[in-house]
């Protein structure tokens, strides 16, 4: 018995320090590209023409290039989480608020490298829209995502080639 355990305490050294070789090439060096966010608080306006609610234009408090990504939520309150601590909740947008009768409203929003502005959408007559609930006082959260546009954009022929698959290859669905 304590040749066996001798032996397997002689195998597990030779084993962890026999795993060391010639160290690889050095990598780049990492860098934190971290998403900046920034909370806006918006008074919607009605627009007769377009029949919504828009905001003004919100410019970036920070640089923000073409490729980037933008996302926006909007504040719904706060939530218990236990142990009588609080968290803020924040909806994607778009997002949708369905009333009994049938109608719907929506935020969404637009943005440009320079800008973004808030809109409320709907299936009725926005100007019978009367709550300030819904158009005043609304916090909003942007974050913007560091991104880079793809370097190519394949054809199907040309994916198809450097997976080496033939089109026959391809199940096709009949729907």
């Amino acid at each position: 018995m304590k040749n066996i355990l001798l032996f397997l305490a002689l195998s597990t050294t030779v084993l962890f320090t026999s795993c060391e070789g010639d160290p690889g090439p050095p990598g780049l060096d990492g860098s934190a590209l971290l998403g900046q966010v920034f909370e806006t608080t918006v008074n919607f306006q009605y627009n007769s023409d377009t029949n919504n609610f828009s905001s003004s234009y919100i410019a970036f408090p920070f640089t923000v290039y073409e490729s980037d990504v933008v996302l926006m939520y909007r504040y719904e309150g706060q939530a218990d989480i236990g142990g009588g601590q609080t968290a803020d909740v924040w909806s994607p947008l778009p997002q949708n608020i369905f009333y009994n009768n049938g109608d719907i409203l929506q935020y969404i929003f637009t943005n440009t490298f320079v800008d973004v502005q808030m809109l409320i959408e709907g299936n009725f007559d926005l100007s019978t829209l009367n709550d300030p609930t819904v158009t005043n006082n609304q916090i909003f959260r942007v974050a913007v995502v560091p991104a880079e546009f793809a370097k190519t954009n394949p054809s199907m022929k040309q994916v198809l080639e450097m997976m080496q698959v033939d089109s026959s290859q391809i199940e096709k669905i009949e729907l």
